[in-house]
């Protein structure tokens, strides 16, 4: 799949804006496709054991961070690009009281600021499809794992069908990715850095599922809220509705997808 025009200062800009905001009304705190289920399978799938030791990759709020320090007992650091999400990710846990479980660092998830073999296990969720080198971020979760230690995560992906370019380029122009993995791309990503792969599993229908939710929440209950959040700009929430449904139908067509993947580094 080609590139897009997109980089890190496009996700920052989304996530220090109003972008950020919308995505968390309909999404949860989490800001990923299926919210505390998808986390708690996920987990469970992977394998987390109490008193482990994980990070999280693009980190955002650090919803992810406290769902696994309260419900599997594991301390945790987060990585993040972004100023604003890490301050909010910051206070957030100490609201919750789990300041001394959770740090967070601002770094470059291809350039992770920690030593080798140090994490028992390398978490993300639906986030890595911002990052520009995927083979740069498998490679850096490989160095920092222990050996025996766990990647877990998820990610939005081409499907199976493909992308045309020109549809390609919509869903990157609205959601600002540089490009997408595809189910293939991330197995081989990860073989590649010296993972086994336990799990790589297309969830294109729940996929296409939770985004029709989405669409729901918006135009159903949330509408006055997100108008609030854009300056009550109509105009803009009606693209914003297009452009959801598009990312539906490419979903509905095996175009556009979720992929859940778990490894071991040996």
């Amino acid at each position: 799949m080609e590139h897009s025009k997109f980089t890190l200062k496009d996700v920052q800009d989304v996530y220090t804006g109003a972008h950020k905001d919308l995505w968390e009304l309909v999404m949860g705190e989490q800001i990923h496709i299926g919210g505390f289920a998808s986390s708690m399978e996920l987990a469970q799938r992977a394998g987390i054991k109490e008193g482990a030791r994980g990070v999280d990759l693009c980190c955002c709020v650090g919803a992810g961070m406290r769902f696994l320090a309260k419900n599997f007992k594991v301390s945790m650091a987060g990585v993040d690009a972004t100023d604003r999400v890490l301050g909010e990710a910051v206070e957030r846990a100490k609201k919750e009281g789990l300041g001394a479980k959770l740090e967070f660092k601002k770094g470059d998830v291809t350039a992770v600021p920690y030593p080798n073999s140090t994490f028992d296990f390398v978490w993300g969720e639906d986030a890595w499809c911002y990052v520009e080198d995927k083979g740069k971020l498998i490679s850096e979760a490989a160095r920092i794992l222990k050996p025996g230690g766990t990647i877990a995560f998820t990610d939005w992906i081409e499907g199976h069908n493909k992308l045309t370019k020109e549809e390609a380029s919509r869903i990157f122009d609205f959601m600002k990715f540089p490009y997408m993995e595809t189910l293939e791309g991330y197995k081989n990503l990860l073989e590649k850095n010296g993972f086994e792969v336990i799990e790589a599993a297309d969830q294109n229908q729940y996929f296409a599922d939770t985004i029709q939710l989405y669409i729901d929440m918006l135009t159903k209950q949330f509408t006055y809220d997100a108008l609030k959040i854009i300056g009550d700009d109509a105009s803009m929430m009606q693209a914003m509705g297009g452009e959801m449904v598009f990312m539906r139908d490419m979903a509905r067509a095996g175009r556009f997808s979720r992929g859940r993947f778990i490894g071991r580094k040996k």
